[in-house]
């Protein structure tokens, strides 16, 4: 009876440790979460400070922009925010008013093609940029030469509209191409094993199919995702990716300050 008593006075003392154990745990996450929260709080409190106070030109340093730099911009806009046309009107306007002349759109279900006549009609000057396929080997340097005059061109802002399917397309058309070259010349069971293709072999394919496109220096991600939402892999390989919150919620001083960021950096690898 004594060791049937002893029993049960451990098994309420272990369930109690149990217990406080556990509510000190949860009040430690409560705790660590509820600072982590006024943390986060404070830094949208001072973004959205400091994005004010660039929109009214109170901090000098980012009225002096290097943009030359910033050859070629992509923005890539989550499905809902492509449906709001004026919103990335406006958003163009801004990056044509601090001298941003080359832009790609992107989003995943090629709604901004939908809506490019209207864009370009609402930005003055502003050109269709499109990328040109290499179909024969002799005219690719002329080609090359071609895409990078456009992007010297500073008396026109260009656009250019992407979409998921123009990278999953591009894949398998490039992969195609190369299927049929190598098919066609000869390579034989026994050394087929051997072939691999190289990136600028691919890089050549998609050129070939009208997907190779000029790599943004910078891409701005404009929706809830941290990611590139499918922009097209081997366009991006040194591209500087910036996330940017929702486009409703989008703001001149952050967009610069973004800019800003970028074209002070000092790239020591890729291009």
């Amino acid at each position: 009876m004594d060791f049937s008593n002893e029993s049960r006075v451990l098994h309420r003392c272990s369930a109690h440790v149990r217990d406080i154990g556990n509510l000190l745990l949860r009040s430690l996450w409560h705790l660590v979460h509820f600072i982590i929260s006024i943390c986060n709080f404070t830094l949208d409190i001072a973004n959205v400070l400091e994005s004010y106070l660039i929109s009214s030109g109170l901090l000098g340093r980012y009225k002096s922009l290097h943009i030359a730099k910033l050859r070629y911009l992509a923005i890539v806009i989550e499905s809902e925010g492509a449906y709001q046309t004026l919103k990335i009107i406006e958003l163009l306007q801004w990056l044509e008013a601090v001298g941003v002349k080359h832009v790609c759109l992107y989003d995943n279900e090629g709604i901004l093609k939908k809506s490019k006549d209207f864009i370009l009609e609402n930005l003055d000057g502003a050109i269709l940029f499109q990328v040109l396929s290499y179909w024969q080997p002799s005219i690719y340097a002329m080609l090359d030469a071609h895409e990078n005059n456009v992007l010297l061109d500073q008396q026109h802002m260009t656009l250019e509209f992407v979409s998921f399917s123009d990278g999953k397309e591009a894949v398998a058309k490039a992969a195609n191409v190369l299927f049929m070259k190598y098919s066609k010349s000869g390579v034989t069971d026994q050394n087929q094993k051997e072939k691999i293709f190289t990136e600028s072999q691919m890089t050549e394919a998609l050129k070939t199919v009208g997907s190779g496109g000029p790599e943004p220096d910078l891409l701005l991600v404009y929706g809830p995702a941290r990611c590139h939402l499918g922009f097209p892999a081997w366009r991006i390989k040194y591209t500087e990716i910036v996330h940017m919150g929702l486009l409703k919620s989008m703001n001149y001083g952050s967009l610069i300050k973004a800019i800003y960021k970028f074209t002070m950096v000092r790239q020591n690898y890729g291009k």
